[in-house]
Parts: C-alpha cells; structure tokens; sequence
C-alpha cells in the first residue's frame, strides 16, 4: 500500500510541489495571524469581566449579526485547526484558544481562563508579547 502511494507520488511531482508550496504559504501565514492576534490582544483581558459592547458592529442589528457568524465561523475553523494540531505540526493549544475566544457559548470566559493559566501556554503567549514590545498578559487569581 505505502508503495503504491510512493509511485503515484513519484509520477506526480506537480501536485506534489503544488501541496508543499501551499503547505509552507499556509504555514506562514498561520504564524502570522497567531502573532497578530496575540499582540492585539489586552494584557488584561482574561481578568476583566467582560468585552466592551461600545464597538461599532453593535451599532447596525444586520452589520452585528454578520460579524457574529463570520466570528463563530472562523472561530470553529480555527479550533478544528487546533484539534488537529494537537497531533499535527504547530501550536495546537494557542489556535484552539484564538478559536474559543472567537466562538459565543456559555462558559467561555471559564474555558479561556483555565486554558491560559496552565503554564506552558502562558509561557508562549508572553514569549510571543515580549517579541512584539508588548507587555506580559495577566492572569486570574
């Protein structure tokens, strides 16, 4: 079996090159987003109570409900990604948090607190701040 997939490999070298290239592009521009959104992100948001609701998607009942399915799906996308990154190359545990803290459910805040507080994540979130200039987040007591 692992031959006959070694042989078609071997006879399509395009595809192949194809799959890497946009392996390595995806790759980088996943890194990209991680920094991105870790960066922006409030030092303390995970002690404060809850988001601001003065932003501008609150202003408009169709712009809100766009900005919500568009968030809830990126947010399901992206913690699937995470799932699988568990087994998979990359940061597993920082994509499902990116994903958790764009999904709406009920005991979000919970889940986002216990996952941050463990210690390696909290190390790679503020590895990537002091990167940034940014200052290290802070936790709940």
């Amino acid at each position: 079996m692992l031959t006959q997939v070694f042989d078609w490999a071997h006879a399509h070298p395009g595809i192949i090159g194809v799959v890497v290239a946009s392996s390595l592009l995806l790759a980088l521009a996943y890194a990209a987003l991680i920094f991105f959104a870790i960066t922006r992100m409030s030092p303390d948001y995970f002690v404060r109570d809850n988001a601001s609701l003065g932003s501008w998607r609150h202003r408009h009942p169709a712009l809100r409900f766009a900005t919500h399915a568009v968030k809830n799906l990126l947010g399901a996308f992206l913690l699937l990604m995470g799932i699988a990154m568990l087994v998979l190359p990359g940061q597993g545990i920082l994509t499902m948090l990116i994903g958790i803290s764009l999904l709406d459910f009920p005991g979000k805040r919970t889940l986002e607190k216990k996952i941050v507080c463990h210690p390696s994540v909290h190390r790679a979130i503020d590895k990537i701040r002091q990167r940034a200039g940014h200052p290290p987040l802070v936790l709940p007591k």
